[in-house]
């Protein structure tokens, strides 16, 4: 279809010009990297493959494949499972849809299980397979069964469909429990696909690996034994995490990681927002900044994605864009894409990208996976991303049709942030991070064995025989059957383990550590429900007297219904946004280990994390001026985790002064995760820290505590521990290497170019005016002997 007349393109390199030519943006450029053309390796198409096939992808343009194409096609026929890492836009989806369709062609009984980590996904990847599949003049039946889809169609989707299409939640909770009424299904799996498979790490990984577990229990016993399909984005262990995944020993996994697909050329800024206060080392705003350069872009037609790194900092960059460029361009050509978006909402939006009625989108992560949004020429990132991967992942969105493309990172005052814009070509260099699971988690396998053995009984052991489970040995998988036994879970009868608990496990089971019911956004005025919330958000977005931010527009809540997860909300036009204020507390459970290192001890172990919002502030539009304060009332919430603490003696402290060491120790903290983060290539989100007591007596409040201080024989201690339930052995990581990361940190503090602290290292003091720097290298210095 013809573009809107604003819509026309004047090409990237008139705004990169500019750029170059300007006072403000050229002094402020830490990184200006040219990466060239790559030509495409290609291979011949199958000789066995499909006189249809071969017609749909000729109609494409497709006269042969990529290289690892065809691998991956050669590979999957033999019967060998496949990861493909390669990078974004290279083709991945051929190297699945190929083989599967070639099976199904040639066996009417065959069926293929897609699974993929968003409904979104799902329905995206639907629409183009069902386009392959019209093209070849095949038959091939396929559905997406997700929560949206109505009943008549899940009967056809249990009946006839030969490819299924789900998420992770649907087929551990909906299809593995009632695997009976799927018996065609499971009869005939022939393959699983499982796309970004780089978004299944942490507890959602661990979790994964057993839901993929006990499909393969159920396909077992159906009779079959899948292949697994599987493609990442650039993740440093593909294999090893594929491995761990699968459960399948890695030789019989085949590698694909060289890409036979072009690259088209790039260019990759680091953009520093200028200091605006030298004494305490502050930036400009880098949303107000990457604004700035995306206006460039959409002045100029260029069509654009700008990362936020939250909901709240997407919806204020879409208010400030629509500001800058309403002469330009309509506002429906500008638009956010997050999470909370009611789904027919993102749907609008993704066809809006695909067809050229929007011009620029700005998305949190949500749209940093493979859905097809269209032809863009430009990605701007406003904060990095937390992990080298995830840079590249979003920057490979732009330049996917074979066009010239720009991607800019802008930095925040974060220190990671800042790490990077004073070593850029570290991000030209380094590995990219590893995708970590455990699925030895107890009380993930615990969990994951009540579902199996409600889904089939278990064998027991007998003469040495029996069956065993997933990550355990026959041996430990009686064990942990019969400690289900003794809680009254399962009963052992005749040789088998039955379920005999009357609770539906699967419900009590959420693969992501969130509770199952979002909380729901109501508009008063119309009557309508505006938009959708998970649990965890609700609490800093949805507090009573928020502003919430929905397509740059603003509604004040003026009712949480906490009981019911609902909010009532009123459309307002204010002059600010809110932002939550929260307090957070440490206690120690159990510790693992421990060792003393000089005069600091180091310890890791398992801990309760609380987290209480206790207020909002009120920040103005454009000024970012805070313009107020306001309370809130709600439950704390609690997270149970693993952690390294470093507890430093309250005599060390006493030598400097308590309230000038307590405020050098915050700052150690944030030095510490900074370079926790980087030396263990995680995302920094998934590292909590604070400053607290390693074993608090009180059962005060977590904000009162904060508030109060640190009282006389209080020892300080710095948590660093896993932002996530159960943990995913960052901890015991940290514990293992911490006297390493105290070296890192002094140095990281030592090289920081500010004179008293900054965001960049520690922070701004908070005590006597210029200690905070010193005395946390001071610190660092007794701590390391030096």
């Amino acid at each position: 279809m013809p573009l809107p007349p604003w819509r026309e393109p004047t090409g990237v390199d008139a705004v990169v010009e500019g750029w170059l030519a300007s006072g403000h943006v050229r002094p402020c450029l830490a990184l200006d990297h040219s990466f060239a053309e790559h030509p495409p390796s290609h291979a011949p198409l199958p000789a066995e493959l499909a006189p249809g096939l071969r017609e749909a992808l000729r109609s494409r343009g497709i006269e042969r494949l990529y290289a690892h194409q065809a691998r991956a096609f050669q590979a999957a026929r033999s019967g060998r499972h496949i990861v493909v890492a390669t990078p974004t836009a290279s083709g991945k989806s051929l190297c699945f849809h190929l083989p599967v369709l070639q099976t199904l062609g040639e066996d009417e009984n065959a069926r293929a299980l897609y699974l993929f980590p968003t409904k979104a996904l799902s329905r995206d990847q639907e629409a183009s397979l069902g386009k392959l599949i019209a093209d070849a003049g095949m038959k091939t039946s396929r559905i997406v069964y997700d929560g949206d889809t109505p009943g008549d169609a899940r009967r056809a989707a249990r009946e006839r469909s030969a490819i299924l299409m789900t998420n992770p939640d649907m087929l551990h909770a909906g299809i593995l429990p009632h695997h009976a009424q799927w018996a065609r299904l499971f009869q005939g799996l022939r393959y699983v696909v499982l796309d970004e498979v780089h978004t299944y790490r942490g507890v959602f990984g661990s979790h994964m690996a057993h839901v993929l577990a006990r499909l393969r229990r159920i396909a077992r016993f159906h009779g079959s034994d899948p292949v697994f399909l599987t493609a990442t984005a650039t993740i440093g262990n593909p294999l090893e995490h594929a491995s761990k995944l699968l459960d399948v020993p890695r030789d019989r996994i085949e590698l694909l990681d060289r890409s036979g697909a072009p690259r088209s050329e790039r260019r990759f800024f680091v953009f520093n927002p200028p200091v605006v206060n030298s004494e305490l080392g502050i930036r400009a705003s880098y949303m107000k900044s990457a604004v700035k350069l995306a206006a460039d872009l959409v002045r100029r037609k260029v069509p654009t994605i700008v990362f936020g790194p939250s909901r709240n900092s997407v919806e204020i960059m879409l208010k400030y864009l629509r500001d800058k460029c309403h002469d330009v361009v309509p506002e429906s050509a500008l638009m956010a894409y997050r999470g909370g978006y009611l789904p027919e909402q993102r749907r609008s939006i993704e066809r809006g990208l695909r067809n050229g009625e929007i011009l620029c989108v700005v998305a949190t992560n949500a749209l940093e996976l493979g859905i097809d949004i269209g032809d863009l020429d430009a990605v701007i990132c406003a904060g990095y991303p937390g992990t080298v991967a995830g840079v590249w992942q979003r920057f490979g969105r732009a330049g996917r049709r074979g066009k010239k493309s720009i991607a800019v990172l802008v930095s925040s005052s974060a220190p990671v942030d800042q790490y990077f814009a004073r070593e850029p070509e570290i991000l030209l260099t380094a590995k990219a991070e590893e995708a970590r699971i455990d699925p030895s988690n107890v009380q993930i396998v615990l969990d994951h064995l009540k579902c199996a053995a409600f889904e089939l009984p278990f064998l027991s052991p007998a003469n040495g025989e029996g069956e065993s489970y997933g990550v355990l040995d026959r041996e430990n998988t009686r064990a942990a059957l019969l400690h289900l036994a003794r809680g009254g879970v399962l009963h052992e009868s005749a040789g088998r383990f039955h379920y005999t608990s009357d609770v539906y496990p699967a419900n009590h089971v959420s693969l992501r550590s969130i509770g199952w019911d979002n909380f729901v956004i109501i508009d008063q005025e119309n009557a309508r429900t505006l938009a959708e919330l998970d649990f965890r958000a609700a609490h800093t977005m949805l507090h009573e007297q928020a502003i919430y931010q929905h397509d740059a527009e603003q509604y004040q809540v003026e009712k949480l219904d906490y009981e019911n997860h609902k909010a009532y909300v009123r459309k307002v036009e204010p002059d600010y946004f809110t932002e939550a204020m929260t307090y957070r507390t440490v206690s120690v459970l159990e510790e693992e280990a421990l060792r003393k290192s000089g005069v600091v001890t180091g310890a890791w172990g398992e801990v309760s994390v609380v987290e209480k919002v206790v207020g909002y502030k009120k920040i103005k539009f454009h000024t970012h001026e805070n313009t107020g304060y306001g309370e809130v009332n709600l439950p704390d919430m609690q997270m149970h985790t693993t952690s390294f603490w470093l507890t430093v003696p309250e005599a060390l402290c006493l030598e400097v002064g308590r309230p000038t060491a307590i405020d050098a120790l915050r700052g150690i903290g944030r030095a510490l995760e900074t370079v926790a983060a980087i030396a263990l290539m995680s995302d920094p989100r998934d590292i909590g820290q604070t400053l607290g007591d390693k074993s608090p007596q009180s059962d005060e409040p977590a904000a009162k505590i904060a508030r109060r201080g640190p009282q006389p024989g209080f020892d300080p201690t710095i948590f660093l521990f896993d932002n996530v339930p159960g943990g995913v052995g960052l901890a015991e990581r940290i514990y293992e290497m911490y006297e390493e990361l105290l070296g890192r940190a002094r140095a990281h503090i030592a090289g920081c170019h500010c004179d008293a602290g900054c965001p960049s290292c520690v922070g701004p003091a908070e005590a006597e005016v210029g200690m905070r720097k010193s005395v946390a290298l001071l610190l660092l210095n007794r701590m390391l002997r030096q």
